[in-house]
């Protein structure tokens, strides 16, 4: 089609006339409208033939292969999308809701990202818990008030946990909320608690609905340590942190993780934009969303 489309002029109408052909010769076929050839043209451009092979996008169906080439332009930014949609199995729908949220800024650019844990873990272990690491964390699935109590933003993702799953990325299966740890007469509770099937270790989510503070660490690093004495079975390795905070300075996270002997890592967190700008003052409050999820769990 390329090389026909090189004998004829601009505005020759020849992907109309190729369109009317190929339907004419393939009748029993579908596939061959317009805008489609120009799709095709374009990937055939994208991806000589001797190229094509080696390419992630060879393993993708054609849907996620528009896709890709309507929404992303960068070479290397489309291919990171090819390898995390073939990785994750990611349907078209949540594609384009990944490429929507600017996953590729937040996970594969790792400028913003803050953690110890190539000081605490050995290196595969740092190298893949910091891949899966992402700043921020898109939770803009959940329709509630930035100013929200944090008990009831926790609530609010269990509720959602398929997206907040998705959000988090593939490996990690759900072990419980406010899971409890006991000390002789003392009990703890740990906000989130994953199991991450690769990296072969718990996961302990502490959400804070507050800007970063360095005493936060402390606090992460306590249930690390109570994870791993308590939880952790043979073949298991080290549990690893993820303190999600309202903001953060780069500069005080960095310091406050210096002498911490857990491996941990800080990021931000993000609510709908659009909720809080134009709805902002119509949501229930915290004290009647934490009402209505008290009676639900009454009603259950």
């Amino acid at each position: 089609m390329i090389e026909k489309q090189k004998n004829h002029q601009w505005g020759s109408h020849f992907l109309e006339q190729f369109s009317h052909d190929m339907r004419q010769a393939f009748a029993e076929m579908q596939g061959f409208s317009k805008r489609n050839l120009e799709y095709m043209r374009r990937f055939a451009q994208l991806y000589p033939q001797i190229e094509f092979a080696k390419q992630p996008v060879s393993q993708l169906p054609w849907g996620h292969i528009v896709r890709l080439m309507q929404m992303v332009k960068e070479e290397s930014k489309r291919e990171w999308y090819a390898e995390q949609t073939i990785k994750n199995s990611w349907s078209r729908t949540i594609l384009e809701m990944q490429i929507e949220s600017g996953l590729y800024e937040r996970q594969a650019i790792a400028n913003n990202k803050t953690s110890n844990y190539h000081k605490h873990l050995l290196e595969l272990q740092s190298d893949l818990a910091n891949e899966i690491l992402k700043d921020p964390y898109n939770f803009d699935f959940l329709t509630i008030q930035g100013n929200a109590h944090e008990r009831s933003i926790e609530n609010a993702l269990i509720t959602h946990i398929r997206d907040f799953l998705i959000e988090l990325g593939q490996g990690f299966a759900f072990v419980g909320s406010q899971v409890p740890l006991t000390f002789d007469d003392q009990e703890f509770f740990v906000d989130l608690l994953f199991y991450h099937l690769e990296l072969r270790a718990f996961v302990v989510i502490e959400l804070k609905n507050t800007k970063f503070k360095p005493e936060h660490t402390g606090q992460l690093g306590f249930y690390l340590a109570a994870v791993d004495d308590q939880l952790r079975k043979p073949g298991d390795n080290q549990t690893i942190g993820i303190l999600l905070c309202k903001s953060k300075n780069k500069v005080i996270a960095e310091y406050a993780l210096r002498n911490i002997s857990a491996p941990i890592g800080v990021s931000e967190y993000t609510l709908s934009k659009s909720i809080l700008t134009d709805l902002k003052g119509s949501l229930p409050t915290v004290e009647e969303i934490e009402a209505e999820l008290n009676e639900s769990a009454k009603e259950d």
